[in-house]
């Protein structure tokens, strides 16, 4: 006859009883009894309501899940001959992605001969960190990948959903 080591529902060590036993044990309790230690000798099995175990781990995976944030990267695009306002309002559309959590890549596009000055993306990807820097942080510096120069930033501290207000009161 087989044997386990068992535990009781507050997590006390009852002993090494036959299966049978243990089983006509958690009958009486009305409970289940779960094994919980297959691999050690002999096995470990615990009294406990299953139903209501499961139940509780899947209401923590969804707290979990709730509080997560999945970190996307966005793209804001630009060329070297762009407008003052233009090149502020794609600010702007960085600074919205960034204040939602997620990353930005900075992408300069030359085309023709706007390749033989990289210096001007250099410059316009400058301009695009200093503007954003209350609510980013350069992640990547400015490199060149064939026709496009870019440049990743990250939101500067993740999003607060008011915790921190707390904190300072």
């Amino acid at each position: 006859m087989r044997e386990v080591r068992l535990i009781d529902e507050s997590g006390q060590q009852i002993g090494i009883i036959p299966t049978r036993e243990a089983l006509m044990i958690a009958r009486e309790r009305g409970l289940d009894l779960v094994e919980v230690g297959a691999t050690s000798n002999p096995p470990v099995c615990r009294l406990m309501d299953y139903g209501k175990y499961r139940y509780e781990q899947s209401r923590k995976e969804r707290e979990t899940r709730k509080n997560q944030h999945v970190s996307r990267v966005k793209e804001v695009r630009v060329e070297p001959k762009i407008g003052e306002h233009d090149l502020e309002t794609k600010g702007r559309q960085a600074e919205r992605f960034l204040k939602a959590g997620d990353k930005v890549k900075l992408s300069v596009l030359f085309r023709g001969r706007s390749i033989t000055h990289p210096e001007l993306g250099r410059d316009l990807l400058q301009r695009l960190s200093e503007q954003l820097s209350e609510v980013g942080v350069v992640e990547q510096g400015a490199r060149m990948e064939g026709r496009t120069m870019t440049m990743y930033m990250a939101p500067a501290r993740p999003r607060s959903d008011g915790s921190d207000k707390k904190e300072q009161d």
